[in-house]
């Protein structure tokens, strides 16, 4: 059985926007140097970012991940072959690729969202060609036009990705928007599920939660993403949509033990009764890590619905380079249950 990297990342940089198509050249993000000499992306009059900010704000060429050391030219995709050589020393088979900037609000107007979809898909398109298979992908879309993000999400399934990323608020809207009908239709058409990445597009949330003094992210992104999940439940999304699949990535799953009971005595108080088996019920898969208590975690998910995954070329409390090796070293889950949450569950949540 294969072992699938459930949620490893690529790096935006100056070669992602050279995939800007001819017709979207006057929404390409811009670079602007500081007095400092530090760069940083300028996107809608806006800074979004530093160029290459994760290598560049410590001064380092490396960067160092829990337990092992991953050289930039591999995080930043300068180094595909690199990267697909590291994947072999790491037992990993295939990776699935998420974005990093567009983890926060990326863009301000239709016209740049669309440009920057079109730019990142057509990299992340030569990124799995150049990794002849090994690198698989989720796209991201331009939401604000249905039938442009329903093109998009076609050529993206027949450029190898194997999933719609989004956020778990997207300006306004929640996944539970009828809004996105359309679009689950297509997912459902498409073989392709909807990858729930921890982030949020709305510009409300991070500048009212990074009064916590700690800078909001657990808030703005990874309770959201536990908020979508129940919403999915308890809005009964599945019964409109029953082969739609959700995936809950980079949230861990502590977290789905305390929904679980949450949803029972709600739902009770509307008439209606929880599935047995809740996440299994409404096609929701949840990446775990290492370090939660999967035991405890697997009597309300369910030995079928977790995932596993590095969180590669990151370097925050997420990443784990050797997660996949350690999960199965640990010893606290049944071996036969570790090879589905490496394998068999991230094959057929992504449809490999």
């Amino acid at each position: 059985m294969p072992v699938i990297d459930s949620d490893a990342h690529v790096l935006e940089t100056e070669q992602t926007w050279e995939y800007t198509l001819p017709e979207d050249a006057a929404y390409k993000p811009q670079i602007v140097t500081r007095g400092d000499g530090k760069r940083f992306w300028l996107v809608d009059g806006q800074v979004k970012g530093e160029v290459r900010g994760m290598v560049a704000a410590k001064g380092l060429a490396e960067s160092v991940t829990r337990n092992m050391v991953t050289d930039s030219a591999k995080r930043f995709m300068d180094d595909i072959a690199g990267r697909v050589a590291h994947m072999d020393e790491l037992e990993i088979d295939v990776q699935v690729l998420y974005p990093s900037m567009y983890i926060q609000r990326w863009c301000d107007t239709p016209q740049s969202e669309m440009a920057m979809s079109r730019a990142y898909n057509r990299w992340l398109a030569h990124i799995w060609e150049e990794g002849k298979g090994r690198l698989r992908w989720t796209c991201i879309l331009p939401l604000s036009n249905m039938d442009e993000a329903i093109k998009e999400a076609r050529w993206a399934k027949e450029h190898g990705a194997c999933g719609i990323t989004i956020r778990p608020i997207e300006g306004e809207r929640l996944l539970v928007d009828e809004y996105y009908d359309p679009l689950y239709r297509e997912a459902v058409a498409l073989n392709m599920p909807i990858a729930v990445h921890i982030g949020n597009s709305n510009p409300m949330f991070p500048r009212l939660m990074a009064a916590d003094k700690a800078g909001g992210t657990f808030a703005t992104f990874r309770l959201t993403s536990v908020a979508a999940a129940h919403a999915i439940i308890s809005n009964d999304i599945v019964q409109k949509h029953p082969k739609l699949r959700f995936g809950i990535i980079e949230a861990s799953s502590q977290w789905v033990p305390y929904v679980v009971h949450d949803l029972r005595r709600r739902l009770n108080t509307r008439g209606r009764t929880l599935a047995a088996e809740p996440f299994k019920n409404h096609n929701i898969w949840v990446t775990c890590q290492t370090d939660d208590d999967i035991p405890y975690v697997l009597k309300y998910a369910g030995a079928s619905q977790l995932l596993i995954g590095t969180d590669y070329g990151h370097q925050d409390q997420s990443s784990e380079i050797e997660a996949l090796r350690n999960i199965r070293k640990s010893g606290d889950v049944d071996p036969a249950i570790v090879d589905r949450i490496l394998g068999e569950n991230a094959i057929t949540f992504y449809g490999l």
